[in-house]
């Protein structure tokens, strides 16, 4: 784990997972309790928190992508897509990240 932070890779993994746990929380816990129990604390808390992480990771990524000269047509895209959907990092993750190798 202590080996991730110390390459943009690894960081970008890190923040990739932030993201996606953040997004998680947000959709699954945050909005259900502002619409079912009018309770807004953790929307409110949570939300600007996951915006800043998102991005912090798309920023990055793009710096990645423009560092590694990754294709935007076969990388890039998808990697910023991922931010959007639930699970999305996760896959990234999996999918792209774990293959790539730090140049």
């Amino acid at each position: 784990m202590l080996t991730l932070f110390k390459t943009k890779l690894g960081r970008i993994r890190i923040i990739g997972f932030l993201e996606g746990l953040s997004l998680l929380v947000l959709i699954f816990v945050a909005i259900p309790m502002k619409h079912l129990f009018h309770n807004t604390a953790l929307s409110k808390f949570l939300g600007p928190i996951h915006g800043a992480i998102f991005l912090v990771f798309v920023l990055n990524t793009m710096s990645l992508a423009i560092e590694q000269n990754w294709k935007f047509r076969t990388t890039t895209w998808k990697i910023i897509v991922a931010c959007f959907i639930p699970f999305g990092t996760f896959y990234i993750d999996h999918k792209i990240f774990k293959n790539l190798k730090e140049s």
